[in-house]
C-alpha cells in the first residue's frame, strides 16, 4: 500500500505487556529467586503489586517501592533478563518491524519500568535511548538493586502525564498500552487517543476506556493504515464452529489471533443463513448442510472446514464458483475407524453382544454356539481408501484372509486378494465391511440382492455413510438369520443433535447399533481439531489451498519484503493475461507467480516486491470473471 503522505501523528508505547508479553519486574522475581523456597509466594506477591499499581488501586511510587524490596536484584541479574526479554516480544510487534523502521522517527516508549532493561530491547526496533522515557535504578557499591531515582517523574502517581506533558509533542498523539497510567494521558486530554492493547492482558478498567481496542499491534496499524505484516487483522476475521468441535479447534484459532464463535450443534438452513452473513470461516462436522442458499448470504466467506472426512452435506460445486475453498480430514479418524471394526469383527464373531445382553438381564448361558475365532476367517473389504488398507493390514495380522473390492485399481497391501467384482468378494466373505465413500450414486449400495449374495451365517459393518444399505433389507436378512448379525454406526437420517432416535434395527439381539461414532475417539477429534485448523490458517495466512477438496492446489512460501495477492477467476481464456495487463500498467514487478486451474476456476498467487498504489486493487476487482480477490499481506 502507499505510504508517500505521513500523517503527522506521534506513537507513543508502553512497555510491559505491550511491547514485550510480560511485566519485566516480575520476570526478574522469578528469576532471581530460582531455587528458593518462597519463590512462587514472593512472585505471586509482586505480581498482585504490580496489578494494584496498573489498575491505579495504590500509587505508582508505592508500587514501585514495594516490589524493589521483594526483588534482591543484581545489576549482573539484568543482563540475563534482558536476553529473557527479547525472547517475549509480542508476536505481532515482532511480524511489524517494518512499521518501527519507517516511522522511527514519530515512536517513542514511556514506561514506568526502567531504561536498564527498555533500552537494549526497543533499539532492535530503531528506538533510540533519546526516546525512551523510563525510571533509573539506583545501586549500592556491589551492584546490589536498593531503590530507583525519585526525582525522575514516572517514579510517581500519574508520572506518565507530566512526562508526556514535558515532551510536547507535536501532532495528534497516540498511546497505545495495556493499563490504568497509559490511559489517563487520554483522560487528562495530552493525548488524542488511546489504544487499549489487550494481545497479552485485558485490563477492564483500560478497555472501557479506549478510543479502541487493540488486541494486536496489526489492528492498530489497520485502523491508522499504516504499513503492516498483514493487509487485514486476525482479530477481524471471525470463525464460526459448530457441531461441539474439540475445543483445540477453538484454542488453536483463537490463539492465532482471530475472532472465534463455538456452538455445541448444528444449526437448520435459515438459522445458518444469518448466523454466516459476516463469517469468513465456516467450521462443521457432518450434520450441519451448506447448501447454495447459505453460501449465497455468505458474502465474506472464504473458507469451510469439515472436521470429519465426508464433504456431501456441502455444495461443493457452489462453494467453489463462490470462490470459497473447502478442507475435510480425511486421515485423522482412520485408526480409529479401523479399531472399532476390529472390535465389532470379534464381539459380533464370539456373540459378546448377546451373551453381555443376557447377562444384563440376569441370565446366565454359557455356550459355545454362535462363537467363533476371526483366525482363518475370510474379511471381505467394500472400499479399499485409507481405512480399508489400514484395516486390511491388521485383520491380516490377527490371521484373517483378506480380499477387497473397489472400483479403483488400488494396489493390495500383504496378502491381501483383490476381487473384479462385488458379487465375487459378497459369495466369499464371512465378514463384509464397507468403507466407501459419500457419492450420492453408492445410495442402497448393499441392499436385498447383494444381502442375498452373501454367506448364510455372515456378518455386515457399515462404518461408512448410512445410505448406502438398505436398512429394510438389512433388517429382513437379520430377521431370517440368513446374516448371523451386523453392526451399523451410520444411519440413512441422522438427528442433529443429541436425543431420542428410531430404526428399523432396533430389538435385534445379533446387532451392535452405535451412534456415529467411528471416528469419535479422543485422539482422533484432537488430530482433527489441529490439522482442519492448521489447513485453515494456511490458506488465510499464505493463500495455500494444499489439500482442499474443491479448489485448484496450490502451495507458495511466505515472501519476506513483498506483497501477495490472491485471485479467484472463472476458468475461461486470457484471464492471465489480464492479470497481468493491470499490473504492468502499474508499473509492478513481479517477484513469483503460481496459476493453478481446474475445469471451473482458475487460482492465481502473485507476490510484488514493491509498493503499490491502492487503485491496482480496484483495478484487479474489474477485471472479467473475476470470483474473489483478496490482499493477503
Amino acid at each position: 500500500m502507499s505510504t508517500a503522505t505521513k500523517p503527522q501523528r506521534k506513537f507513543v508505547f508502553d512497555f510491559d505487556s505491550t511491547l514485550t508479553s510480560v511485566e519485566a519486574l516480575d520476570v526478574l522475581a522469578e528469576m532471581t529467586l530460582e531455587g528458593r523456597p518462597e519463590r512462587d509466594a514472593v512472585v505471586r506477591k509482586i505480581q498482585e503489586i504490580t496489578n494494584l499499581g496498573i489498575d491505579g488501586e495504590i500509587s505508582f511510587t508505592e508500587s514501585l517501592e514495594r516490589r524493589l524490596k521483594l526483588l534482591h536484584a543484581n545489576k549482573k541479574d539484568l543482563y540475563a533478563l534482558i536476553g529473557v526479554l527479547k525472547e517475549k516480544i509480542s508476536k505481532s510487534i515482532e511480524s511489524n518491524k517494518a512499521f518501527f523502521k519507517e516511522y522511527a522517527e514519530d515512536i517513542y516508549v514511556i514506561s514506568c519500568g526502567f531504561k536498564e532493561f527498555i533500552d537494549p530491547i526497543v533499539a532492535d526496533y530503531n528506538i533510540p535511548s533519546e526516546r525512551v522515557f523510563a525510571n533509573t535504578f539506583e545501586f549500592d557499591e556491589a551492584g546490589n538493586i536498593i531503590g530507583f531515582d525519585a526525582n525522575n517523574v514516572l517514579s510517581k502517581h500519574n508520572g506518565k502525564i507530566a512526562c508526556l506533558k514535558q515532551m510536547d509533542l507535536d501532532g495528534e498523539v497516540q498511546v497505545i498500552g495495556d493499563g490504568y497510567s497509559d490511559y489517563v494521558m487520554r483522560e487528562a486530554g495530552i493525548a488524542d487517543k488511546f489504544f487499549a492493547y489487550t494481545e497479552n492482558v485485558h485490563r477492564d478498567k483500560a478497555a472501557a476506556n479506549a478510543d479502541h481496542i487493540a488486541p494486536n499491534l496489526d489492528e492498530f496499524l489497520y485502523v491508522n493504515q499504516l504499513p503492516r505484516n498483514i493487509s487485514y487483522p486476525k482479530n477481524r476475521i471471525k470463525i464460526l464452529l459448530l457441531e461441539n468441535v474439540h475445543p483445540a479447534a477453538f484454542e488453536n484459532l483463537s490463539r492465532e489471533g482471530f475472532s472465534v464463535e463455538l456452538i455445541t450443534h448444528s444449526l437448520p438452513e435459515e438459522e445458518l443463513v444469518e448466523k454466516i452473513r459476516d463469517v469468513h470461516v465456516l467450521g462443521i462436522r457432518s450434520k450441519t448442510v451448506v447448501t447454495p442458499k447459505v453460501l449465497d448470504a455468505a458474502e465474506k466467506l472464504l473458507v469451510v472446514g469439515a472436521f470429519c472426512i465426508g464433504t456431501t452435506q456441502i455444495d461443493l460445486k457452489h462453494a467453489k464458483n463462490k470462490g470459497v475453498v473447502v478442507f475435510n480430514a480425511p486421515y485423522s479418524n482412520t485408526r480409529s475407524v479401523v479399531e472399532l471394526a476390529i472390535g465389532e469383527i470379534i464381539m459380533l464373531m464370539r456373540s459378546v453382544f448377546q451373551r453381555s445382553t443376557e447377562i444384563h438381564q440376569g441370565q446366565w448361558q454359557k455356550t459355545a454356539l454362535g462363537s467363533r475365532e476371526v483366525r482363518g476367517k475370510n474379511l471381505g473389504i467394500i472400499g479399499y481408501g485409507n481405512i480399508g488398507k489400514q484395516l486390511s493390514v491388521l485383520a491380516e495380522a490377527l490371521g484373517m484372509r483378506v480380499n477387497y473390492y473397489d472400483v479403483n485399481d488400488k494396489l493390495a497391501l500383504g496378502n491381501a486378494i483383490k476381487c473384479s467384482t462385488l458379487e465375487e468378494l459378497l459369495r466369499i466373505s464371512d465378514v463384509v465391511t464397507l468403507h466407501i465413500d459419500d457419492n450420492k450414486n453408492n445410495k442402497n449400495f448393499i441392499g436385498e440382492k447383494e444381502l442375498a449374495l452373501m454367506k448364510k451365517g455372515s456378518l455386515l459393518i457399515n462404518l461408512s455413510r448410512g445410505f448406502v444399505v438398505d436398512i429394510d433389507a438389512l433388517a429382513k436378512a437379520l430377521e431370517s438369520k440368513h446374516l448371523a448379525g451386523a453392526a451399523i454406526d451410520v444411519y440413512p437420517e441422522e438427528p442433529r443433535a443429541n436425543g431420542s432416535f428410531k430404526t428399523r434395527l432396533q430389538g435385534l439381539d445379533n446387532v451392535i447399533l452405535t451412534p456415529h461414532v467411528g471416528g469419535s475417539t479422543e485422539e482422533a477429534q484432537r488430530d482433527i481439531a489441529f490439522f482442519v485448523p492448521n489447513k485453515i490458517m494456511e490458506y488465510i495466512n499464505s493463500g495455500n489451498t494444499v489439500d482442499a477438496v474443491n479448489f485448484p492446489n496450490i502451495r507458495l512460501p511466505k515472501q519476506n519484503g513483498a506483497h501477495r495477492f490472491l485471485h479467484i477467476h472463472k476458468n475461461v481464456p486470457g484471464i492471465m493475461a489480464k492479470i497481468n495487463k493491470v499490473l504492468a500498467q502499474y508499473e509492478l514487478n513481479i517477484s513469483s507467480q503460481y496459476l493453478s486451474t481446474d475445469s471451473d476456476v482458475g487460482y492465481v498467487i502473485t507476490d510484488l516486491d514493491k509498493e503499490y498504489n491502492k487503485d491496482v486493487i480496484k483495478a484487479l476487482k474489474k477485471v472479467e470473471h473475476t470470483i474473489k480477490f483478496r490482499v493477503l499481506y
